[in-house]
């Protein structure tokens, strides 16, 4: 690779490298295996940088390299893969977004125990749901940008992420009903209600 090309590389994927640990560490579980992800996937990302397509998704180019190369990990020890979809509005109500001051210890415990049972519920989903979970509602990525990362059809990213909702939903409510947080085990559940409750259970 000459020099222009990597300044080109170092200016474009590298810019993804936070969102690519991000995305490792949902699917790993693990900073040490996520880390070991994200360097295997930027190798290969510049071992085959000569491939990229300019005017193409360099996001959705990345990410398909981060799918394949989990895949393969994953696969040769034995694993499932981890594929997924998701769940906008809940991911977004435990997400990054600004706040306007500093949660209680109550509130932040309540947040960490509401995410750490996201991730659980997370890593139940079936194979083909996880990636776009991690896509869609944790990365930003578009259902273009999807479909590419997980090459299929924009259709089938939709429909994946409409059926992972639905488990996510229902999973979480088995988890609030055995807790005691919730009652009507027929009745839909919000994550903001669960969340509420969850606080409530612990103030």
């Amino acid at each position: 690779m000459d020099a222009t090309a990597r300044r080109a590389f170092e200016s474009t994927v590298l810019a993804h490298v936070d969102s690519l640990f991000g995305a490792a560490l949902r699917l790993t579980r693990s900073r040490a295996e996520a880390e070991d992800l994200v360097q295997e996937t930027l190798v290969r990302a510049y071992r085959f940088w000569a491939s990229f397509r300019p005017g193409s998704s360099v996001r959705a180019w990345v990410f398909t390299i981060l799918r394949n190369t989990f895949i393969t990990r994953y696969h040769r020890q034995g694993r499932e893969r981890a594929l997924a979809e998701g769940l906008e509005q809940e991911f977004a109500a435990v997400g990054e977004g600004p706040i306007a001051a500093p949660p209680s210890p109550e509130a932040a415990t309540s947040q960490l125990h509401l995410r750490e049972e996201i991730d659980a519920a997370l890593q139940r989903l079936p194979p083909d749901y996880r990636m776009a979970v991690v896509l869609a509602d944790i990365e930003g990525l578009s259902y273009k940008e999807i479909a590419e990362a997980m090459e299929c059809p924009i259709g089938t990213v939709m429909s994946r992420i409409h059926r992972g909702r639905r488990q996510l939903h229902s999973l979480l409510y088995r988890h609030a009903v055995d807790h005691g947080l919730a009652e009507e085990p027929d009745a839909p559940v919000s994550l903001d209600a669960y969340r509420n409750r969850a606080a409530s259970a612990r103030s």
